[in-house]
């Protein structure tokens, strides 16, 4: 389905915004296809786990203490985040500041779990991302109220259950770890991917002890993209979204 056929099928059904939610783990390629997929559809993207990454970076930038929840949360309530919502550069800025590539950082990826199971910290990102995915269905949004997709890894369960499509992409451990030393060494050898462990086995482990991201919940299509390339993951997510948004229509 390309962004042609996304429009038409939203104008011809009472321009209805369409939300497309998608969960996973660590490296199972979640942002990168999400991306692509809105791309694709002409649709907005919102990363939510940016969102986690740009509260840790605030809090450790204001010199608040990870440990200490309430000042972490007391902090995030007031966030001056900017979220941008272009697939093609959807940027992350914080009090002004382009924090894109500094939330990527390995000081970032090792300390986010303790923002991102902080609860109080949840229900307001939470709160956001909602605002966010409502704010796509009017004319004047970035998409021109035809939808968005949204990314991470409660949004098929807790943040839009009622998404008119809802996927959780998953891989194997052994190719989520391949992916993401890539990713963040440049290689996939025995030592990268050792280096790349904890970011992905224990940051899974610490996260799933506030949001289901590892089993679908009922409704939700998986992929597993453990065999698959970047554009075949890509085409299996639009054969979903083209199935399901048309069952929903």
């Amino acid at each position: 389905m390309e962004t042609g056929q996304m429009s038409t099928t939203h104008e011809q059904h009472g321009a209805r915004a369409v939300v497309v939610a998608i969960d996973g783990p660590s490296g199972s390629g979640k942002s990168s296809v999400s991306r692509r997929v809105a791309e694709r559809l002409g649709l907005a993207y919102l990363d939510t786990g940016a969102m986690y990454r740009a509260a840790t970076w605030w809090a450790l930038h204001r010199g608040v203490s990870l440990t200490d929840g309430d000042a972490v949360a007391d902090l995030v309530r007031d966030m001056p985040l900017v979220m941008g919502v272009d697939p093609r550069e959807p940027g992350v800025h914080v009090d002004g500041h382009d924090v894109g590539e500094a939330i990527r950082e390995t000081a970032i990826s090792s300390a986010v779990s303790a923002v991102a199971t902080n609860l109080e910290v949840r229900a307001e990102l939470g709160r956001r991302q909602r605002a966010e995915i409502a704010a796509q269905a009017a004319s004047s949004s970035f998409s021109g109220g035809r939808g968005i997709v949204a990314e991470g890894r409660d949004i098929t369960t807790v943040i839009a259950p009622d998404a008119d499509v809802r996927l959780l992409l998953i891989a194997s451990e052994e190719a989520r770890l391949a992916r993401r030393a890539r990713e963040v060494h440049g290689s996939a050898d025995a030592a990268a991917v050792e280096a790349t462990r904890d970011q992905v086995v224990r940051r899974d482990a610490d996260d799933s002890t506030v949001s289901q991201f590892l089993v679908a919940a009922d409704g939700v299509v998986t992929v597993d993209s453990s065999e698959l390339d970047l554009e075949q993951t890509v085409q299996a997510v639009l054969d979903v979204v083209a199935r399901t948004a048309d069952l929903h229509a």
